[in-house]
């Protein structure tokens, strides 16, 4: 007498594979969705400190007294005449949030009237142009810095 034997479901050893591979397959999307999002945030750094240099130049230039911002504070709005247009609505924040840094005056650098120097700590040492806060010798960059043009 013959036994019909159906074989129903997987090995324990086949679902063992199986889970594996999609453990595998999570972590190398998740490495590379990581390397993204920094690759984003830095773009979005150096779009934010090239418009507050933008509008820091603008401020200038409209200013009656010919004077940068005194103030380089999240959520500050620069208007260089009084009842004028602003040139910078809200001063930005970095992507990460405060707890990780804002778009700060270096310290040591003038952030006043008379000029500013502004940087970002960046994730990705390919977008920085400074060792440091607005030291822009010789050596590792880590940071992405503007200062006054005049």
């Amino acid at each position: 007498m013959k036994k019909n034997k159906k074989n129903k479901g997987f090995t324990l050893f086949e679902l063992l594979v199986s889970i594996s591979i999609i453990g595998i397959l999570t972590a190398l999307a998740s490495v590379a969705f990581s390397g993204a999002q920094k690759k984003a945030r830095d773009a979005r750094r150096l779009e934010d400190v090239k418009n507050i240099q933008t509008a820091a130049e603008q401020y200038y230039s409209q200013s009656p007294t010919y004077s940068y911002p005194a103030t380089y504070v999240a959520g500050n709005t620069w208007t260089p005449v009084a009842g004028g247009t602003a040139v910078l609505e809200s001063y930005p924040n970095d992507p990460k949030g405060a707890a990780y840094g804002s778009y700060a005056c270096a310290s040591g650098a003038t952030c006043n009237t008379t000029g500013y120097c502004i940087c970002a700590l960046m994730e990705n040492s390919a977008n920085a142009n400074a060792t440091g806060a607005c030291n822009f010798s010789v050596g590792v960059k880590t940071h992405f810095c503007v200062k006054n043009q005049q």
